[in-house]
């Protein structure tokens, strides 16, 4: 694993954000060419994202896909250590470097362990981050000609014991959404503000009725997390009463059904509050992440594969609340994500001091090609 834990270390000092993974692509590419896949297929998606393809001995009768991420977080990274990020304000703290060594080791292991009837593609997927790569990558005809039977992906978790594998049926992560609101009103004299259509009351409003559909007990009906993420309102100009406001949330549900119900309440939410104030409402989306379905068929395989590598197995009760884009591929493939343990002390994802621990590489490797023989012995 030298040079995997090398490769690793790589990918940490040198991170990009999404859409922006060249030198990361150029990378692995260059990796994955030493290990003989039987097609590269690159600039897919974005422009960054790869296919490495190898082909069974014998007649293909399945076509199973792997997936890990390429993009780091705009997260300065605060450790010491001799292979920290060389990039200002940009490190990998959600472990996608690592994600990406499982992915290399595991192509070391098709290149000389060959299927007899499975074809395997490993996808390095841009743009996890901000939702945008899974959807680009399953736009691009050359993956759709693909045609994956099944696909799995897995997330590293702090919080659970190194080499745990955590499995759940149905929902795995949940369905996230971002609403921008943006209210244009008109200025005034801030001493005659009766002249003017002052947003502040409507994003008060706004603010107060979404907080009534927050229901944080994923164990309940209707889940739903609602985070104030960015709220701005007039200048610092203090003659002038606002004229212009905006607010931005991250909505949060359990399923992609119910995500949609409730982006249609808080548009009609946010629509009455700007009517009330005689201001006009402008709503948009962004960054979208579809909830992780599950197949139940499908998650068997990695509970079969976990108990043939003898590893601690853990089901999950309710989804994760965060978002994870590989919901796009759920929606078309029959699929399941599935958690790796990164340690109870490891710091939390997305923290500046996270660093992925290089000993449960070769534990996802062997998981990936563990279900993939399995899959190919049916």
């Amino acid at each position: 694993m030298n040079d995997i834990i090398t490769l690793r270390k790589e990918l940490h000092q040198n991170p990009e954000l999404s859409g922006f993974e060249r030198e990361t692509a150029k990378t692995i590419a260059a990796f994955l060419r030493r290990y003989s896949p039987d097609v590269l297929l690159e600039n897919l998606g974005h422009g960054t994202g790869i296919v490495a393809v190898y082909h069974p001995e014998k007649e293909v009768k399945e076509t199973i896909m792997f997936r890990c991420e390429l993009d780091a977080l705009p997260i300065q990274e605060v450790n010491g250590f001799e292979h920290r990020s060389l990039v200002q304000e940009v490190s990998h703290k959600c472990g996608h470097d690592g994600h990406m060594a499982i992915m290399a080791a595991l192509a070391k292991k098709l290149s000389t362990k060959k299927l007899q009837n499975t074809k395997v593609l490993l996808l390095f997927q841009p743009a996890e981050e901000n939702g945008e790569g899974a959807l680009a990558i399953y736009n691009d005809e050359r993956f759709r000609n693909l045609n994956p039977d099944k696909v799995f992906a897995l997330h590293n978790l702090p919080g659970y014991n190194h080499h745990a594998i955590v499995v759940k049926n149905h929902t795995f992560t949940c369905a996230v959404n971002s609403m921008i609101i943006k209210l244009q009103g008109k200025t005034a004299h801030a001493g005659e503000p009766e002249n003017g259509d002052n947003p502040a009351l409507a994003i008060a409003e706004i603010i107060t009725e979404f907080n009534k559909k927050i229901q944080p007990d994923l164990k309940k009906e209707k889940f739903t997390v609602l985070t104030p993420i960015y709220l701005t309102m007039g200048t610092q100009d203090y003659g002038i009463s606002a004229g212009y406001g905006e607010v931005h949330y991250t909505i949060r549900r359990a399923a992609n059904g119910e995500i949609k119900a409730l982006e249609r309440e808080l548009e009609q939410i946010a629509a009455n509050a700007a009517r009330k104030y005689n201001l006009k409402a402008e709503i948009s989306w962004t960054q979208r992440f579809s909830a992780n379905e599950n197949d139940p068929e499908v998650v068997d395989f990695v509970r079969k594969a976990a108990k043939a590598l003898q590893l601690e197995l853990t089901e999950r009760e309710v989804p994760f609340q965060w978002g994870e884009d590989f919901g796009i591929f759920t929606e078309h493939y029959k699929g399941a994500m599935f958690g790796l343990g990164s340690g109870i002390s490891t710091p939390n994802l997305h923290n500046p001091d996270y660093d992925w621990p290089d000993e449960i590489t070769e534990t996802g490797a062997d998981i990936f090609y563990k279900i993939s023989q399995l899959i190919d012995a049916q």
